[in-house]
């Protein structure tokens, strides 16, 4: 420091041509690691760089880059009765604040406690502040300070964040002023705060991730006594079978007896003598080209309904007659048209949608102004399952809607503008969140009219509505024209960030939480048409009872050895199934008896979060794949056993959850210690691998279906004690372990084979909030090495020959991948067959593929 002062600016000068301000701010980093910090050290660092950062016209830069600036300010907070200290740590804001990109956090800095912020409010700042931003916008016409004027509007948010600021904020016609300003103004207000947080998670550290490397190490343990495990041999009579006589499929079942004080009874007595119709068609005028088939169906009868013969794993009479054994808590009594008439792909690309620019800019400016001109909003609840008897009016222009059927979620409407309406999802059953799947019926349209739809409860941060994708819509009238396939529909679409606060609870006890819109508008092409809008492709309990029917009564009984059996019964009493897939034993020879009952398993789970409908369809393929008479898949199924749970939370799926089940918690993180009684499904699927376990059997892979919302393609999550150790900031000792790659090996050659899977967007890190989910607990508990979560999105492709395509007909590449790894692993001779078929996927029969 002597020498910096007595040298004056040139020796300073000299000091930042040698790159010394770099180093002084990599010591303050390193400085501010110590707990608590040395304060000598810190006094005199912060000296040295308020004596050479004049000297340096990059000096902000550099201290953005280095992370730095928070160090100051933390301390400035920190010491405020320490003038030693505070002194230097000023001298340095002021040094940063030249730089005209801080003056942002030099604004903000005096708001960060709500202390500050009832200052502000009690002496009238606010209108200050309102007065300071309008002369900035006026006189900055080029806007070179346009950071100065975010800065005074970040102001304004942290003044906001309290009652009396809102109040204040009200009072001084805030809202009117920023309107009025510019659209470039509200976008800077509103477009900060529904991305800031997400930006700012992307910045911070990650501490999620495990660092304890005795916990990373995987051990293999059962959990459970021998003798009480020996329950699950009943699910294992292959490895007993002699087969000498015809086997028969048996439907075995556990059942806990303890009742459950948690969930509400929801017994068979609420079901028996129960009926299941389907609703009225609702359309009055058809269409001149479809007069012909028509004319028959007077307004307001019954229609006569015949589905085409084009879906050989669908039967409508078979799907009524399981839905009337299906239990749901609200005893739903009725069936949607697209499960019961079934849906295949749409014989057309459809491309990701481009969002046009300034989208998001009007729809908030939209929203604000039904904040200021209240007297133009209709405000009539339309539909409201929380008041059965309330009756919708009678009238011609306005949308009818329900969800009262098996996986619906619509929880009320209200009509904001004539063609306007704002809709309100339900919570995950005995919980107060996860708002996000959507199933509903929309019916009284009328054609060339844009309807604007507003799902204004969601609650994730962002979505790939900002990215391309588009809500799902199914015809009634269509599908009577032999066109049955849900199409990607709506324009103007967007996710954002909206006014209306979460409560605490709701919010798991954080504050000032909002929620999201999801925002569409649809031109429908029929008049008073019967149309159902959804999330994603819906996949019903009752639809993968249907087609795990079908495939059983399809198959042949003398190659191929399936099996369903009833693995448990749920909170509600629905059956969760369990499937064996395998080879029958060329004959009943021991030496060929001894090869069936030593092949290898491989266990497959899926759809344990109910919203992730894409895992269910990727279970179907896989399902269909393995049962078909396709040559690997025969060589497939003479190599391996296939146990597989395709349904992990059937209530969930039933009654329209979005992740939970009927106890109010996300199972899949509830491997670690499940509860008989609250998660049957989990704990008995985790008995089967702890006795796969302890009569050696391990699986050779395991791998658990999932759907994601915010990425794009297909990728995989697995587990690595390196790779985790690498992300944190453990000893290199530590580093010193060793691992068989062989984890990678399955992703490496998907991303080398498929066009749909993405290594980039794949992880291998144990993450401290993932430690009891199904992929690390049968890692490290039950010893699998090979154990994957397998994430599908739920938009489409940025990358590879499905490039800006939706994946709606992907078929069954992402399950043709998982057998070549198996193959070629394992050097199976079936891979040189699979290799050769790896471009005929139109004959694999996979024509509902879905990912």
């Amino acid at each position: 420091i002597e020498l910096v002062s007595v040298g004056g600016g040139r020796k300073a000068s000299a000091l930042v041509s040698k790159g010394g301000t770099q180093i002084l701010l990599q010591l303050l980093l390193s400085a501010s690691k110590d707990s608590p910090p040395n304060e000598e050290l810190m006094v005199q660092l912060h000296s040295l760089l308020a004596k050479i950062g004049p000297k340096d016209k990059k000096f902000g830069v550099k201290a953005r880059i280095c992370g730095t600036l928070n160090i100051s300010l933390n301390l400035v907070k920190q010491s405020l009765q320490n003038h030693r200290l505070i002194l230097p740590c000023l001298q340095v804001l002021r040094v940063y604040s030249t730089n005209c990109k801080y003056c942002k956090a030099f604004f903000c800095l005096f708001f960060l406690y709500k202390t500050n912020a009832r200052r502000a409010v009690d002496r009238g700042y606010v209108h200050v502040l309102l007065t300071s931003y309008v002369d900035w916008h006026r006189h900055d016409s080029r806007h070179r300070h346009m950071l100065i004027r975010k800065g005074i509007l970040q102001c304004i948010k942290s003044v906001t964040n309290i009652k009396l600021g809102r109040k204040a904020f009200i009072d001084a016609n805030g809202m009117k002023i920023l309107y009025n300003t510019s659209q470039v103004s509200l976008i800077s207000f509103f477009a900060m705060i529904a991305h800031e947080d997400f930006f700012c998670v992307l910045l911070l550290w990650n501490d999620d991730i495990e660092t304890d490397i005795n916990k990373l190490k995987p051990r293999q343990e059962l959990g459970r006594p021998i003798e009480e495990l020996k329950m699950y041999e009943q699910f294992f009579p292959e490895l007993s079978d002699n087969f000498k006589k015809e086997s028969k499929t048996s439907l075995t079942s556990l059942t806990c007896n303890k009742p459950c004080q948690h969930v509400s009874s929801c017994g068979s007595v609420l079901f028996e003598g129960r009926s299941v119709q389907l609703g009225k068609l609702c359309f009055t005028g058809v269409d001149p080209e479809e007069e012909d088939d028509s004319s028959s169906h007077s307004s307001g009868e019954q229609v006569i309904l015949e589905v085409p013969d084009i879906l050989p794993l669908h039967d409508p009479d078979l799907y009524i007659e399981i839905v009337k054994n299906t239990k749901s808590v609200p005893e739903y009594s009725e069936v949607a048209y697209p499960d019961y008439f079934g849906h295949i792909p749409p014989p057309f690309k459809e491309p990701i949608l481009e969002r046009p620019y300034g989208v998001q800019r009007t729809k908030i400016s939209q929203d604000i102004e039904r904040l200021i001109h209240q007297n133009d909003i209709i405000d009539r609840v339309m539909y409201d399952l929380d008041n059965p008897s309330y009756s919708v009016p009678e009238e011609g222009e306005i949308l009818k809607f329900n969800s009262k059927f098996e996986s619906g979620n619509l929880r009320k409407v209200i009509q904001i503008r004539k063609n306007e309406y704002d809709l309100i999802l339900n919570s995950d059953i005995n919980s107060n969140h996860y708002h996000q799947w959507f199933y509903f019926e929309v019916s009284g349209m009328r054609p060339g009219i844009g309807y604007r739809f507003n799902v204004i409860n969601c609650e994730k941060s962002n979505s790939q509505f900002n990215y391309g994708m588009q809500p799902l819509m199914y015809s009634v009238q269509e599908a009577l024209n032999s066109r049955p396939w849900w199409t990607r529909v709506g324009t103007d679409i967007c996710y954002y960030k909206n006014h209306f606060a979460r409560s605490s609870i709701a919010a798991g006890g954080q504050k000032g939480k909002s929620y999201y819109t999801i925002t569409f508008t649809v031109n429908f092409p029929h008049k008073d048409d019967v149309c159902y809008f959804a999330y994603h492709y819906p996949y019903t309990y009752s639809t993968l009872r249907m087609h795990l029917q079908k495939l059983e009564s399809m198959h042949n009984p003398q190659q191929i050895y399936f099996r369903q059996d009833t693995l448990c019964e749920t909170l509600s009493g629905n059956s969760c199934p369990l499937v064996t897939i395998t080879a029958m034993p060329e004959s009943n020879y021991f030496e060929h008896i001894c090869q069936f009952r030593n092949r290898p398993y491989i266990f497959l789970t899926a759809r344990v979060h109910p919203g992730e409908t894409n895992a269910s369809w990727v279970m179907k393929g896989t399902l269909e794949y393995l049962m078909s008479n396709n040559p690997t898949s025969q060589s497939l199924r003479e190599s391996y056993i296939f146990k597989i749970v395709p349904m992990l939370n059937p209530d969930g799926v039933i009654n329209g959850n979005h992740r939970c089940s009927l106890s109010g918690e996300d199972l899949n993180r509830q491997w670690q210690n499940p509860n008989p009684d609250l998660h049957p499904t989990i704990y008995h699927s985790k008995g089967l691998l702890q006795y796969l376990a302890a009569i050696k059997r391990l699986p050779l892979v395991y791998c658990d279906y999932h759907g994601h919302s915010r990425k794009k393609n297909v990728f995989m999550y697995g587990c690595s004690i390196k790779e985790t150790v690498w992300h944190t900031n453990v000893s290199a000792a530590s580093c010193d372990l060793i691992e068989d790659l062989g984890y990678r090996t399955l992703p490496k050659i998907l991303s080398q084979i498929a066009p749909t899977f993405s290594m980039s967007s794949c992880s291998f890190v144990v993450e401290k909030s993932k430690e009891s989910t199904a992929r690390v607990v049968v890692w490290r508990e039950i010893g699998v090495q090979r154990s994957y979560t397998m994430e599908s999105t739920l938009c489409g492709c940025d990358q590879g020959k499905y490039k800006v395509k939706k994946l709606d007909k992907v078929k069954a590449y992402v399950w043709i991948e998982f057998t070549i790894y198996i193959d070629i692993t394992f050097q199976n001779p079936a891979c040189l067959l699979l290799k050769k078929s790896i471009h005929c996927s139109n004959n694999f029969g996979l024509k509902n593929f879905r990912v």
